[in-house]
């Protein structure tokens, strides 16, 4: 029988931990703060906005949105950023993605702190992490990794298949995990012969965002199956990339679909606006 990753269980000792960082940090007079930029009025980002209030309010850290209208023009957006970038109280600057199509959004990302890129976009932390020198981890992978850590499961000397090469998931984890000592492979939706290279991974991660796409023989017997996909089936329930049901019970260990890395992801968020703040004091 399968082990289930319980990401709400790990993700809720962490919040724990960032509590108790946080109230140090309050004894030397030092309250972390995240400013979190929404432009316009998609439905998931400001769900996913309204989570990173309510943690963020959790776990201690002062936190700003500004909400704009979807009509924001670039040099509106720019405007706010460089205020931020000047603000000596905001430690972390968060531009909620997707942006308007009328944005350019790899400007917006460059023209952020790098010191206070908590996302860890900006190419200058992007190049640190690839160098194994990094200021920031990426939120979605460095969950990853704590699910992993934190179920004892050893990453180093395993072989590795990462589905998809976003900027966001795939790539930063891919070299995440080639920093620790696993053997990586990086596939995409053009891979030939995806089925049989994923049997052959000790460790599957899928962040596809396409809904079934694992299915039971495409994972090896006793492997372990990280989903990183949000997706909705065809009964707009929440689902990920996995074929959870079928796969489940030939794995060692598997994470669901809600409740699995989604919690992790703003946990994550947390520590690196806690990171920014101390690394501002050299504390």
């Amino acid at each position: 029988m399968a082990r289930i990753i319980d990401g709400k269980k790990i993700s809720e000792e962490i919040k724990e931990e960032l509590k108790s960082e946080v109230l140090a940090l309050g004894e030397k007079g030092i309250v972390p703060e995240l400013a979190v930029i929404l432009v316009g009025e998609d439905g998931a980002s400001q769900i996913y906005v309204k989570n990173k209030e309510r943690v963020a309010k959790e776990v201690g850290i002062s936190s700003e949105v500004m909400r704009l209208s979807v009509e924001t023009s670039q040099e509106e957006l720019e405007k706010i950023i460089l205020q931020y970038n000047a603000d000596e109280k905001i430690h972390g600057i968060l531009v909620q993605l997707p942006l308007s199509k009328h944005i350019d959004a790899k400007r917006i990302i460059n023209l952020i702190d790098p010191k206070k890129d908590v996302d860890c976009f900006h190419p200058e932390n992007v190049g640190k992490l690839m160098i194994g020198d990094a200021r920031f981890l990426p939120c979605t992978p460095a969950g990853i990794l704590e699910l992993l850590e934190r179920s004892e499961l050893l990453v180093e000397g395993k072989n590795v298949v990462v589905v998809g090469r976003s900027n966001i998931v795939g790539k930063p984890l891919a070299v995440m995990l080639i920093n620790l000592g696993a053997t990586v492979t990086v596939c995409n939706s053009k891979t030939k012969n995806l089925k049989e290279i994923c049997a052959q991974a000790d460790i599957l991660v899928s962040a596809t965002g396409r809904a079934g796409l694992i299915c039971e023989d495409m994972v090896k017997q006793a492997a372990v199956v990280i989903d990183v996909g949000m997706n909705r089936d065809e009964n707009g329930k929440l689902c990920g990339d996995v074929d959870y049901i079928h796969v489940c019970d030939k794995t060692h260990c598997i994470t669901p679909v809600p409740g699995g890395v989604g919690p992790m992801t703003i946990m994550m968020l947390m520590r690196n606006t806690i990171l920014a703040a101390k690394n501002k004091f050299v504390i």
